[in-house]
C-alpha cells in the first residue's frame, strides 16, 4: 500500500510538475490479477483498484490498517469502470455491470472480485474512509440513484450526475460517490469550480480513447495547478483544492467524498474569472 501524506495549499507553489503528479495524481491503479492501493492522510481516504484476469481476487488487508480485515473499521463504494463483474461479500453475489455502483458497510468479511469475461475484465474502482456504524450493502445499477442534469451547451458543460452514496440514497458513514457523464459536444465538468472545507474528494476519469486526456485544475483558488490526466487516473483533491477539468474528448468520472459531513451541496464555488 503507497502512502501519501497530506498537504497544504502553502506546499503547492514550490512543487514542480513531476512533485504534483506524485503527491495528487494516482495513475496505475488498475494492474492485471493484482490490487492496487493508496493511502492519504487527507482524511484517512484509501483509493484501490482490481482488475481480476485469470481468476478471482480476494480483497487483502493491509499492515498499514491494522485491521484483520479490509472492513474491520472501514466502507467503500465500488464503481465498475471495465466490463461485466460480480463482487461477492460474505457469500452473496452482486452483478456489477459498467458504471454500476456498489456500498460495503464496516465489518463486511470475505470479500471477492472476479470478472465475468477475462478477455474483457472488470476494473473494480473502491472509495473508503474510516466507518464507526454498520449499514447494509447495497447495489445501485448503472444510471440510477438520483439524477440530476446539470450545466448548458453554451458554456460546454451539460452533464449528467448520479447520485449513488448519499444521505438521501444509499446510506453510509462517510463516503459520498456517484458518476457523471459529459453529454456530447460538452468539455468541462465541475464549473464553477469549487473547494470543499470539511472534505477530502477523488475523482476517477474513465470512458476516455487511449490518445485523449484531461486537464485538471487543482489548487488554491487564487494560485492554481494543473495535471495532465490520462484515462482511469484517479486525483486526489484535498478539502483546500479546486477540482475541475476539460477533456480533449468525451469522458465519464467517478466522483467521492468522506469527511465531516455528507450534505452534497456543502461546497464553496468560486467563479472561473476570480481564479489564479
Amino acid at each position: 500500500m503507497e502512502q501519501r501524506y497530506a498537504t497544504s495549499p502553502e506546499h503547492v507553489p514550490a512543487m514542480d510538475t513531476a512533485e504534483l503528479r506524485r503527491r495528487y495524481l494516482v495513475q496505475d491503479l488498475f494492474v492485471d490479477d493484482d490490487v492496487a492501493s493508496v493511502y492519504t492522510h487527507h482524511d484517512r481516504v484509501v483509493l484501490l483498484g482490481a482488475t481480476p484476469v485469470t481468476g478471482p481476487i480476494s480483497l487483502p488487508t493491509f499492515p498499514e490498517l491494522r485491521s484483520e480485515f479490509f472492513f474491520e473499521h472501514r466502507e467503500a463504494g465500488i464503481v465498475n469502470v471495465g466490463g461485466h463483474g460480480t463482487v461477492s461479500v460474505v457469500g452473496t453475489e452482486h452483478a456489477l455491470s459498467h458504471g454500476s455502483c456498489l456500498y460495503i458497510g464496516r465489518g463486511a468479511r470475505d470479500v471477492v472480485l472476479t470478472s465475468t469475461d477475462g478477455a474483457e475484465p472488470a476494473r473494480f474502482y473502491l472509495v473508503s474512509a474510516p466507518a464507526h456504524t454498520a449499514y447494509p450493502t447495497t447495489l445501485v445499477e448503472a444510471g440510477g440513484g438520483i439524477v440530476r442534469e446539470l450545466g448548458d451547451p453554451l458554456t460546454s458543460n451539460r452533464r449528467t450526475l448520479n447520485q449513488y452514496i448519499h444521505e438521501n440514497g444509499v446510506l453510509s458513514c462517510q463516503i459520498v460517490m456517484g458518476v457523471t457523464t459529459l453529454h456530447p459536444g460538452s468539455m468541462w465538468n465541475t464549473m464553477p469550480a469549487h473547494t470543499h472545507d470539511r472534505r477530502t474528494e477523488a475523482y476517477l476519469y474513465f470512458d476516455m480513447a487511449p490518445e485523449a486526456r484531461i486537464i485538471h485544475l487543482m489548487g488554491h483558488p487564487s494560485e492554481t495547478r494543473h495535471l495532465i490526466v490520462a484515462d482511469q487516473q484517479a486525483i486526489i483533491s484535498p478539502s483546500w483544492s479546486v477540482h475541475s477539468g476539460v477533456g480533449s474528448a468525451s469522458y465519464s468520472f467517478v466522483w467521492a467524498m468522506a469527511g465531516e459531513n455528507q450534505s452534497f451541496d456543502d461546497m464553496d464555488g468560486f467563479a472561473i474569472a476570480d481564479m489564479r
